[in-house]
């Protein structure tokens, strides 16, 4: 009988946190060890302004992302995003609107039932997460952000059938986020192109999740205080190192949950938005003065989900 040891060597998955941690052997197709994320970008107004912040302070935007659902979006408010992604030539990636806190379930609220995160309740909430899905592409988006491994899956097997555009990318949210090297493969087995690990690792644990994979990986820099609010700036070269090909995500310590968000909060989720932009320039100081050999990847790379013109707009 083989050792647990030998095991899991058999299986492709490290024994142990690699100490010293190696350096990441990965890069995004166009040679970059990173991008940036700007997340929480609320609808058009908020990536107006970090667009128009990003160019102020020289800060390379490669994706934004959106939490609060598509559910809770319009058509047009959708359609003004990708447009705005179009013209930039950066990701816009979206939420499923649907999941366990927005439902009348109390337990995900219980102190013993927060694992149930984000995940969707019955089949009715996977019905509507994938009715999101399908307005969404059908509008342009090309990326989405999911929080359960079912519809996960569900999407997956849609892309590969043809379902939905091959081009998808499938992001999976820090709410469902591996904290092993057997779980983030579980997310990347069921078709998880880019994966947000946890913001509380160490190193050597995330280099032990990247050796076991290939998918891209997600890490908040900066974490909301809802998710821990660790603040890892100086850090930023060892995760690079090792964790690449990642994106660099900045939250923000000491502000409110906008969740969901609307007009009726759209002055505080901009200003939250033209803040993050601030980190990220924060940052990427940092990584020229401490991380000069690391390589970003360009703006306009080829492999982002860029929104593609409305499927109206494709027949027209």
């Amino acid at each position: 009988m083989r050792t647990i040891e030998e095991s899991l060597e058999q299986l492709g998955l490290s024994p142990a946190d690699p100490s010293p941690s190696p350096s990441s052997p990965r890069r995004f197709p166009d040679g970059g060890q990173y991008r940036l994320e700007i997340p929480s970008t609320e609808g058009p107004a908020s990536l107006r302004a970090v667009l128009q912040d990003a160019k102020d302070r020289n800060v390379p935007v490669h994706r934004i992302s959106q939490g609060s659902g598509i559910m809770l979006m319009t058509d047009e408010e959708i359609s003004e995003m990708c447009s705005l992604g179009r013209e930039h030539s950066i990701e816009v990636n979206l939420f499923l609107g649907p999941r366990a806190t927005f439902d009348v379930g109390a337990q995900a609220y219980a102190l013993a039932g927060r694992t149930l995160g984000l995940s969707l309740r019955g089949a009715d909430q996977l019905r509507f997460a994938l009715l999101d899905v399908r307005r969404a592409v059908d509008l342009g988006v090309r990326s989405v952000l999911v929080s359960d491994i079912g519809v996960l899956s569900v999407i997956s097997k849609m892309r590969a059938a043809g379902d939905l555009p091959t081009e998808l990318i499938i992001k999976t949210s820090v709410m469902m986020a591996p904290c092993n090297p057997a779980s983030a493969r579980i997310l990347e087995d069921l078709g998880a192109d880019t994966i947000n690990v946890p913001s509380d690792l160490s190193i050597p644990q995330i280099a032990a999740i990247r050796a076991a994979l290939s998918a891209i990986l997600d890490f908040y820099i900066e974490a909301p205080d809802n998710i821990g609010g660790f603040i890892r700036y100086y850090e930023m070269p060892e995760i690079v190192r090792v964790a690449s090909p990642v994106y660099l995500k900045f939250g923000l310590r000491n502000s409110p949950d906008v969740y969901p968000s609307g007009s009726h909060l759209e002055n505080t989720v901009v200003a939250l938005s033209r803040e993050r932009v601030r980190r990220a320039e924060i940052a990427l100081g940092m990584l020229r003065r401490y991380g000069s050999d690391l390589v970003m990847s360009p703006l306009r790379a080829k492999d982002l989900g860029i929104p593609a013109p409305a499927a109206a707009e494709a027949m027209a």
